[in-house]
């Protein structure tokens, strides 16, 4: 019998990845339309199965067919993506196979649930309020001194987010996420599996350094595997990344075996006992303000940044930390400091053309990651927050001085051309 990782519900970029970095090492179960629209070469048949993800037992009897005709089984599971990691919860119990429980990823997943379990556990995190109508936006406005964030319960990064400093604002947001949500009624991102009752979240804004951070708990003690610094922009959409810089340093005040205990404290409130994890957090007052927390590694550019960084690659880890093999992360002793600067587009439109022959000569630029290609038509937030991100560069920079301005100066030698007409016309 051949041994396999089954990989669910991942997309055809990292798929790709994967095939390339580990030759035939995984299973891929994908949803048919993802594989459809991929440009990436499509794994053989007995790599990958296609099916729709939303029923369960139809996936695993899918799984069942599909090792039996090839003589494969599976020893590792891993999923990459949000909406596929309680599948992947479900797949792993009835293989028998290690992996966070099913409460355990929903506990992660429900922004309200995760926040509630960290304050009983006295775990520093944005107060919280559940919302129904504007009007307890409003109310749960008035009890702060620096603002509210307003998000949907389920989701990930900065879709469907809106900073709030006025009871306007307040009531704008809540119009804007109840009509975006509707508009993604049938996207599995958004579904929610608790928390039914609501229909978004209001967090007290918290002020300070905000970073990302991918780490292993496993045998009651955490290990970090990266640390990085998100870049952001007062003028961009609300919780938009501009890009990472790797590596990045917390305060003095915050040693490493107190953020360690931190990680460990965190995940394994939520249920979290073994898995590679990501978390998002601020650092306010010299303290750690934990926003949310994953069983998966960081995505987006990131896998990208720490290749280029410490030559780790993230999805094979991942991998690897699925089979329960040994994890080796000499390499990140040693990280060359690098910048991961976003590609965003500057309005709507079709996208004519995008050059990037100018940053070829510049040495400081280690690698160029382009996501969309001339005929794209590019929609802004809050109506799209996929198509106007179109890829994204990284940069070593010459001097430890400032370099994530000097790595946003480098972008701006990409030549992007957009036609307005084209776009209004349609």
């Amino acid at each position: 019998m051949q041994k396999k990782v089954l990989v669910v519900g991942t997309t055809p970029d990292y798929i790709h990845w994967i095939r390339c970095s580990c030759p035939a090492h995984a299973i891929f179960i994908t949803a048919p339309d993802i594989r459809q629209t991929a440009k990436e070469e499509t794994p053989a048949d007995n790599e990958e199965i296609l099916i729709c993800l939303s029923d369960h037992n139809q996936v695993f009897e899918a799984l069942k067919i599909h090792l039996e005709k090839w003589g494969q089984t599976i020893d590792g599971i891993f999923s990459f993506d949000c909406e596929s990691m309680e599948l992947t919860s479900f797949l792993a119990g009835q293989l028998g196979l290690d992996y966070p429980s099913g409460e355990a990823i929903q506990n992660c997943r429900d922004k309200y649930v995760s926040k509630q379990i960290w304050h009983d556990h006295r775990i520093r995190c944005p107060r919280v309020s559940p919302i129904n109508q504007a009007i307890d936006v409003v109310a749960f406005f008035k009890t702060t001194s620096s603002g509210i964030v307003l998000k949907p319960l389920f989701g990930s990064g900065s879709e469907l987010v809106f900073k709030c400093t006025s009871s306007s604002e307040c009531r704008e947001a809540f119009s804007a996420i109840q009509q975006g949500l509707k508009k993604r009624s049938d996207h599995p991102l958004f579904q929610k599996t608790s928390s039914k009752q609501y229909l978004m979240l209001a967090e007290e804004q918290i002020m300070g350094t905000e970073y990302s951070c991918d780490f292993i708990i496993e045998n009651n003690s955490t290990k970090i595997i990266r640390l990085a610094k998100k870049m952001k922009s007062p003028f961009k959409p609300f919780g938009t990344i501009l890009g990472y810089l790797l590596p990045a340093f917390l305060p003095q005040s915050i040693n490493t075996d107190h953020f360690n205990r931190i990680l460990l404290n965190s995940s394994t409130a939520l249920g979290i006992n073994r898995g590679l994890c990501m978390v998002d957090f601020i650092v306010a007052d010299d303290q750690v303000v934990l926003i949310e927390m994953t069983p998966r590694p960081g995505g987006d550019c990131l896998p990208h940044l720490l290749k280029a960084s410490t030559n780790l690659d993230m999805l094979k880890i991942s991998l690897d930390f699925a089979r329960k093999l040994p994890i080796n992360l000499d390499d990140t002793k040693i990280i060359t400091p690098c910048v991961a600067v976003r590609l965003h587009a500057g309005h709507a439109g079709v996208l004519q053309k995008i050059d990037t022959h100018d940053l070829l000569s510049d040495k400081r630029v280690k690698a160029i990651h382009l996501t969309k290609k001339p005929g794209h038509r590019i929609i802004l937030p809050p109506v799209d927050y996929d198509s106007w991100l179109l890829g994204h560069i990284i940069v070593e920079p010459s001097d430890t001085q400032f370099p994530e301005a000097q790595a946003i100066t480098i972008s701006k030698k990409i030549e992007i051309l957009i036609d307005k007409d084209k776009s209004e016309a349609s």
